[in-house]
Formats: structure tokens, sequence, C-alpha cells
């Protein structure tokens, strides 16, 4: 028996597919093109890099690059500093961030509105760049880790979208029944809202831990102790001013060692990324659900 409600797919339908399937591919080289050319050249041995044979696949396969990465001592300076920022500062956003969605996205709260306008407000206008220097300084944060931390502490972009995502998933008949129960709202939230929260928490964890990790222009105004500094500040080093003082290489030709610079810029660009790259597949099946779940009412 021939199924019922499933339309035959007509001849413009098959065109549109085509068309979209070629705009996709396209889309897709754009995109993936210069990714892979990075992970070629970081390859490649500097010789195939400097001459300009390096198109798709690397060229004379080597691992002078990443070997002049791990010789390269500020990498391991900037990668714990990196992974420090990271970590602490994408902890204390998260806690922030959840203390601020749950309670605006409670209809009960005396002064929500105000406070959430508040909130925007910061959204469209800040004080500037010299301002929030002063008051850096004038906190005493010159110069300390606490300096790439706290000024960033709240994104009132994550707040709104997990309280999106806390208004659509948390209803009131069941903050009611908890209540009833002499459930206090402290317990409510860790008790109740927190274990169904799994996919919010990973996504804005994840724009946080970005955040982070490629930050550089916060540790250029107020941070001056290189052993502080982010791995970003020395990978910008090596791809803006092509410096790398400390790459401890035997190198007697002075070009052999201008060719190990250049191949530096592709090794440290994919050893920088590497943990990103690796933590992304763990927390993308919760994009959707978790950035979507409040553009729509259930």
């Amino acid at each position: 028996m021939k199924e019922q409600g499933i339309r035959k797919e007509t001849g413009s339908d098959k065109v549109f597919t085509v068309l979209i399937s070629i705009l996709s591919g396209i889309i897709l080289l754009a995109v993936s093109y210069p990714l892979i050319y990075v992970i070629s050249a970081s390859f490649s041995s500097p010789g195939a890099l400097m001459s300009g044979r390096v198109w798709l696949l690397p060229v004379e396969p080597s691992l002078e690059g990443y070997k002049a990465v791990i010789a390269y001592k500020n990498v391991w300076t900037g990668y714990a500093n990196s992974l420090f920022y990271t970590i602490i500062g994408t902890c204390i956003n998260v806690v922030l961030t959840i203390a601020a969605a749950y309670p605006l996205s409670r209809k009960d709260l005396s002064g929500r509105k105000v406070i959430l306008l508040l909130f925007t407000f910061t959204m469209i206008f800040s004080g500037g760049m010299i301002p929030t220097y002063l008051l850096v300084k004038d906190l005493g944060l010159l110069n300390t880790r606490w300096a790439l931390l706290i000024p960033n502490a709240l994104s009132v972009f994550n707040v709104i979208v997990a309280m999106s995502f806390f208004r659509s998933n948390i209803p009131d008949e069941l903050l009611e029944s908890a209540k009833i129960d002499g459930c206090s709202n402290f317990r409510f939230m860790t008790s109740i809202v927190l274990p169904v929260s799994g996919a919010i928490i990973a996504v804005i964890s994840l724009f946080y831990a970005v955040d982070h990790w490629n930050s550089f222009f916060d540790a250029l105004l107020y941070l001056s102790d290189k052993n502080k500094y982010p791995l970003q500040i020395f990978l910008r080093e090596i791809l803006l001013l092509n410096t790398s003082d400390n790459l401890t290489l035997d190198v007697a030709d002075q070009n052999q060692r201008l060719y190990l610079n250049e191949l530096l810029k592709y090794s440290l660009i994919i050893f920088a990324s590497l943990p990103l790259i690796i933590m992304y597949p763990f927390v993308q099946k919760h994009f959707v659900k978790g950035v979507m779940i409040g553009s729509l009412k259930g």
C-alpha cells in the first residue's frame, strides 16, 4: 500500500538540491582550505615552505616545526598560563552567569525588569578602554593574573542565553511543588535546576573557554611580566613581530634560522589550537539544544 503524505520530489526540487549541495561544497572548501594549508605547512620542510611549494599536502614531510615549538621555552610558560586563565576564568564565569541568569528567569524576583535593563544597558554602552584601564589600576590589579579574570567575569549575552534556557525548561509548577515540600530556593537551584541544565552549562562553558584561550589584548594592556603572559601573546610576537629570541636551536646558518622561524608560525598555530579542537567534540552535541532552546516556548 502506498504511503500517504509523502510528496514526490519534482524536477525543480532536484535542481534546488543540487544547487544547494554545490554551494555547500564551495563554502566547505573555502572554510577548510586555510586550515588544511596551515596543517600541511606545519608538517613540511622549511625549504619547501619558503619556496612556496606547499599548496595542499605537506611537501618533504618534516617535524622540524614541532621540534622548534618544543624547544621554544616561552611556549610552555604561555601554555601553562593560558590553561590557568581558561580553567579558573571559565569556572568564575559559569558560576556568576548561573547565579545571575536563574534569578532573572524567575517572575517573582522583585525589580527583575530594572536589573535586566541595567544588564542590557552594558551591552550597548561601556566606559571605554581608558576608564577600564584606570579602574583596573585603582583596584591594584595591574600586572596580576586577576586583571585577566575579574574585568571579564560576566558576559551579559551568556546571561540572556542561560536565562532563556531556564524559562523554557523550568516550569513554575515544578517550583511550586518543591516549595510545598519545604524546598528552599537555594536547594531548588542546586538539586533540581542545575542537574537538568547540563546543555546550557556546556555551551556557555565553551563560549567562555574560547574567549579566555584566544584572548591577548587584555594581557597586552594589563601585564608587564612575561612569566604571566598567555600563549597568544607569544604567538602574536611570532606571527606579527617575527620574534623568537628564546628559540634555542643549534642553527649556524642565518637563512636556515629564518626558515625555521617561518615554519614555527604554522606549527605553533596548530599547537595552540589543540586544546579547543580536543574539547569541542565533547560539547558540540549540546550546541543546538543549549543555544536554541530559548527561541521557542513549548
